[in-house]
């Protein structure tokens, strides 16, 4: 992907929908892409918040630890964030994030 098509990803994030665009380019520039197959883990619940992920293709499940093993609460897919909470709020993470496809 080029610079300008991960600003156009940036940009379809609410929370970065009105910021201007060459600050756009800069984040994009210092992003880095990363891919997951299936069943990879982007993070896990606990961890140290230090990225927020875009995903850009594919779907991920949101799952929390319970006593009786992971719970997924959730899924995500093209154009979700994740991972902001942690980042924002400087606390570990509070799910896991587990591609699916």
């Amino acid at each position: 992907m080029s610079i300008q098509e991960d600003v156009e990803a940036l940009r379809r994030i609410p929370l970065f929908a009105k910021v201007e665009p060459a600050k756009l380019k800069l984040m994009a520039f210092a992003s880095e892409r990363a891919y997951y197959d299936a069943d990879e883990t982007l993070f896990h619940q606990g961890d140290s918040a230090d990225a927020a992920y875009i995903i850009l293709d594919g779907r991920a499940d949101v799952l929390i630890d319970t006593p009786g093993g992971p719970l997924k609460v959730a899924e995500v897919s093209r154009d979700a964030f994740v991972g902001d909470i942690g980042i924002l709020c400087d606390i570990p993470r509070t799910a896991t994030i587990r591609a699916t496809e």
